[in-house]
C-alpha cells in the first residue's frame, strides 16, 4: 500500500488511456491500470514507476470487484477514477445486432456504474474524491451509423449527471468530458492519412483536462466540458 493519492484509469490503450496514466503519474499518483488485457497496460506501468497493471472486464460485476479489491490491497484507497472505457461500435439501425447495441452499453454505461459502486465508499471521506467520465458528442445526437455507439454514450451520460447531482454534495466531482474529434494515434493517422495533423484530439491535451477536473476548487466544479480540435466543425 502506498501513502500517495490512488487514481484508477479504466479503459487504458495507447491513446488516451496511456496518457491519463502518464499524466497522473507525473503529479504523484499512484497509478492502477485496468483493461481487458494487460498487453499494453503491464509495460506502460513498468515505465511509470508506482504503478500497476490489472487484467479487468468491466461488464463483469465479480471481475470488477475483484479487481478494486486488489487495488485496494496493493494501493490504498481510490481518490481518482477516470473512467475511458468505451465500445466504439458503428453501424446503421439496419446493421447492428442486438448483441452490438447490448455489448455497447454494457462496457460504457454497466462498467461506469460498477466501477462508481466500488469507488465511492472510500471517497465519502474528508478528502472527497472524482470521477471523470470520457463521453461523446454522440451522447448527443444520434447520427446514421452510432445505431448502437450513441444510445449507449446517452445513457453513460444520463447516468453521469444523475451521479454528479448525488454525490456532489458529498464532495465527490463527478465531471463528464465529451470528446468531439478522431483521437490521435498510430491506427487514426493510418486510417486517416489525408487528415492534417491538428485536425485530432491530442490524448496528452485531454489528459490535461483531466487532471484539471480532478483538482479542480470545490467552489467552481464542472461537470461537463466539451474537447474538440479547434477546426472540427460542430
Amino acid at each position: 500500500m502506498t501513502a500517495k493519492k490512488v487514481c484508477v484509469v479504466v479503459g487504458v490503450g495507447p491513446g488516451n488511456g496511456a496518457a491519463f496514466a502518464r499524466r497522473f503519474a507525473s503529479e504523484g499518483y499512484a497509478v492502477a491500470l485496468l483493461a481487458r488485457t494487460t498487453s499494453t497496460s503491464e509495460p506502460l506501468a513498468a515505465a511509470l514507476g508506482d504503478a500497476r497493471a490489472y487484467a479487468c472486464d468491466v461488464t463483469d460485476a465479480a471481475s470488477v470487484a475483484a479487481t478494486f479489491d486488489a487495488i485496494a490491497l496493493d494501493l490504498g484507497p481510490v481518490h481518482t477514477l477516470v473512467y475511458n472505457a468505451g465500445s466504439g461500435t458503428w453501424g446503421t439501425v439496419e446493421e447492428v445486432t442486438a448483441d452490438m447495441l447490448e455489448g455497447a452499453f454494457r462496457v460504457n454505461t454497466l462498467g461506469l456504474l460498477l466501477c462508481t459502486q466500488q469507488v465511492v465508499p472510500a471517497m465519502k471521506s474528508p478528502s472527497g474524491g472524482s470521477i471523470i467520465i470520457v463521453g461523446s458528442t454522440a451522447s448527443r445526437r444520434g447520427v446514421a451509423r452510432t445505431a448502437a455507439f450513441a444510445p449507449a454514450k446517452a445513457a453513460q451520460r444520463s447516468l453521469a449527471e444523475s451521479m454528479a447531482r448525488h454525490l456532489w454534495p458529498q464532495n465527490i466531482h463527478v465531471a463528464l468530458i465529451i470528446l468531439d474529434g478522431i483521437v490521435d494515434s498510430p491506427r487514426s493517422r493510418a486510417a486517416k492519412a489525408d487528415t492534417s495533423a491538428d485536425s485530432f484530439v491530442s490524448p496528452e491535451a485531454v489528459a490535461d483536462t483531466a487532471f484539471h477536473l480532478a483538482t479542480q476548487h470545490a467552489s467552481a466544479w464542472s461537470f461537463e466540458v466539451e474537447a474538440r480540435p479547434f477546426n472540427e466543425p460542430w
